[in-house]
């Protein structure tokens, strides 16, 4: 299974659960930058997107605006404990880059996101052991976490994610529980 054909279906799966209510009744408004971040914070939030949903056969992060939206999203829709931690996880990825994740090659960016997945999953499996394998109350989540749930999220939820990436239908019709599955075939969006 390739990747972006796994990350459909987890957005597809748990797109509201992931990012919650607010997300799904959020709307984009064009050219909007979320004022609180600045353009180089904005293009690094495109890049560090693009590196996880790269344009392949179908549209990149950038390519959907994803940088914009999500720092927008942030500045609206998140706490600010969630907020700062967004922020020093943006200057921790600039850091461990050796000063600018823009900077990087193409590979350099994905090793050092596969080790920030790594250790933001470890992190929460360090958390589920401390409760005792059950989460008692919110834990901090991990800057990484984040990043990776917005980016997918604004994805999908672009026009050019629910157009060129997913199966698009405005008002789709009846329930077919029996439909046939071609292999290949996207994932649906609807409005």
């Amino acid at each position: 299974m390739e990747r972006r054909e796994l990350l459909k279906m987890i957005a597809a799966a748990t797109g509201a659960a992931m990012i919650g209510v607010p997300g799904l009744v959020f709307s984009r408004t064009p050219g909007a930058t979320g004022g609180a971040f600045s353009a180089t914070d904005i293009a690094l939030l495109d890049e560090i997107a693009d590196t996880i949903l790269p344009r392949t056969r179908t549209p990149g992060a950038k390519d959907a605006g994803t940088g914009p939206f999500m720092a927008l999203y942030v500045t609206d829709c998140y706490t600010p404990e969630q907020q700062e931690i967004f922020r020093a996880g943006l200057l921790d990825i600039d850091k461990r880059a050796g000063g600018r994740f823009i900077a990087l090659t193409p590979q350099a960016r994905t090793e050092l996101l596969r080790g920030l997945d790594a250790e933001a999953r470890k992190q929460l499996s360090m958390a589920t052991v401390a409760a005792g394998g059950a989460h008692r109350g919110p834990v901090k989540p991990h800057y990484f976490t984040m990043l990776k749930q917005l980016t997918i999220f604004s994805f999908f939820t672009s026009q050019v994610g629910a157009n060129e990436a997913l199966q698009y239908v405005a008002v789709p019709g009846r329930y077919d529980g029996d439909m046939p599955y071609v292999p290949g075939t996207p994932a649906w969006a609807t409005d």
